[in-house]
């Protein structure tokens, strides 16, 4: 516990004596419970269930013998999968149960790091308490056009990155504070800090890279001199835009297979993005800037400063090279957009703060009509995005996803070496959820439009295989067993998942209202002797 309260920074000495370690515990623990039942958990559902499937490889190698590339492919980009698994395999417990737990984890320490940004931006504890509750209730908030939300309802490294790299914020304000102050930073502190700026890097290297240049940027912005400070950020932005400008003219030429899975990134490229997307870009830097202005804290100018150059220098450079009709997706597919994940971070804990000061106060009722309010908004909007599975999906429960259902059913059911299709987009079939085959059913099968496009579409090596077989899925739901049985035979295709309401002769051990699965082994002489009658 010492360890713990030493972490928490108290500097103002006007801080109340209850700003104790095991009350920011019991704060922040009790907000990772209200987080937990506002956002709901899915592990099984997008990108969630692409890392569970290559930590599942990680632990057993004989899965996934067929088109095990769209698995591997996400494990190539950190150390978050074979990490994880390590940790499984050492412990002892069930993969589900320790993802359950990294992801209640990683919201605390969400949590508590915002605690700790918000601890040096104000000094004021209804402030910090403020911050963090608009961060817990506002956790699924949508970053601008990006795809992402500050945090997601499942484990992906960005579980990880995301606290990591706030810290690293918190480390370079107690940096700043020691050149303007001569205020020591403990060297198991400075350790702390570091340490966590490495393990960002190694679980999500993109992030964490966009993080991570936030803080440099900041620390730029904290050097004493004027022409110092002018000196080193320019260089900075200026290095930022010379990298994109050599990615986008060294990288080698794309294949049409390659375009076509980048363009099922429509979010990559800022002028396909909606009049109100692109406010979410240009609001935060405004609203930052105009909270600093108004206040006297040095740390809130120089936040305010890094987020206007970092959103100026991404937007700049978004615009110039990450666009549909650019000759090359290079930079593009480095999102560089994706910086507002951490830019949305820093205003919703000033937002908060601000929230909690100057308005809510210590005003019961003030607080209460922010939780129910808030929370209910982003309670339904979760239930509305999976509402047709449970909103807390945790290992010891029964999956209410009939689609689940099926796939649980595939797993149990058929051999380890099977080989499945589905319709190319069945992630977007009415009650699918999004629940990922692979991660569920732990059985091979053909790229789907979706998910193994994104994956295409970050790894260009993939992109004639995924091209290859989301091609020949493309409408199987509607297709004719004939047609099904010409496509799916060359690639030796043993099962086939199928909506409940897809007409086929194909025997069906498993149905329920939603999903059927058919076996494709045996069958392709009814489908001949079809034809010849």
């Amino acid at each position: 516990m010492a360890a713990v309260e030493t972490i928490i920074y108290r500097a103002q000495a006007r801080h109340s004596p209850w700003l104790s370690a095991n009350r920011v515990l019991a704060i922040t623990g009790t907000l990772t419970l209200v987080a937990l039942l506002v956002q709901g958990y899915h592990p099984f559902a997008e990108d969630g269930g692409l890392y569970l499937a290559g930590i599942k490889k990680s632990l057993d190698s004989s899965l996934y013998p067929s088109w095990a590339e769209f698995v591997t492919a996400q494990t190539r980009f950190s150390l978050f999968a074979p990490v994880v698994a390590a940790l499984v395999h050492l412990s002892g417990l069930n993969l589900l149960i320790s993802m359950s737990l990294i992801y209640v984890v990683s919201i605390w320490s969400t949590l508590l790091a915002a605690w700790m940004l918000a601890a040096r931006l104000f000094d004021n504890i209804t402030a910090c308490i403020g911050a963090v509750s608009l961060l817990a209730l506002w956790l699924a908030i949508p970053v601008a056009g990006t795809s992402l939300m500050l945090m997601d309802p499942y484990v992906t490294a960005r579980s990880i990155s995301t606290p990591c790299g706030l810290l690293a914020l918190v480390g370079a304000i107690d940096v700043q504070r020691y050149l303007k102050y001569g205020e020591g930073i403990p060297a198991w502190k400075a350790a702390v800090y570091f340490v966590s700026a490495i393990i960002a890097e190694v679980a999500h290297p993109l992030m964490a890279t966009y993080a991570l240049g936030c803080v440099v940027l900041f620390l730029a912005l904290s050097l004493p001199t004027r022409q110092l400070r002018i000196l080193v950020t320019s260089g900075l932005i200026t290095l930022a835009i010379a990298t994109a400008v050599c990615i986008y003219f060294v990288a080698p030429p794309q294949s049409q297979q390659y375009i076509q899975a980048a363009q099922t990134r429509a979010y990559w490229f800022i002028d396909t993005w909606r009049w109100y997307e692109l406010l979410g870009i240009v609001a935060p830097p405004c609203i930052l800037a105009a909270i600093a202005s108004r206040g006297n804290s040095e740390t809130m100018r120089l936040i305010s400063r890094m987020v206007a150059l970092a959103s100026i220098a991404s937007i700049a450079i978004a615009i110039t090279f990450a666009r549909l009709s650019s000759e090359s997706y290079a930079v593009a597919r480095l999102q560089p957009l994706r910086v507002f994940q951490f830019i949305y971070l820093i205003m919703l804990v000033v937002l908060g703060g601000l929230l909690g000061a100057k308005v809510l106060q210590r005003k019961v009722w003030r607080w209460a009509c922010l939780f129910v309010v808030s929370s209910g908004g982003m309670f339904i909007v979760q239930m509305q995005t999976y509402l047709h599975s449970a909103h807390l999906e945790f290992p010891w429960c029964a999956p209410a996803n009939r689609w689940h259902q099926a796939f649980l059913w595939i797993r149990e059911h058929t051999p380890k070496n099977a080989l499945f299709a589905l319709d190319a987009k069945y992630i977007v079939e009415p009650g699918e959820d999004s629940q990922n085959f692979r991660a569920i059913a732990e059985r091979s099968v053909l790229p789907d439009y979706s998910k193994d496009g994104g994956l295409a579409a970050i790894a260009p090596e993939l992109a004639i295989q995924w091209s290859y077989g989301e091609s020949l899925q493309r409408h199987l739901d509607r297709a004719s067993d004939s047609s099904r049985a010409d496509r799916l035979a060359p690639l030796a295709v043993t099962w086939i998942v199928l909506s409940s309401n897809a007409q086929t002769a194909f025997p069906c051990p498993y149905q329920n209202q939603s999903v059927k699965v058919c076996r494709m082994s045996g069958s392709m002489e009814l489908v001949s002797r079809r034809r010849r009658t």
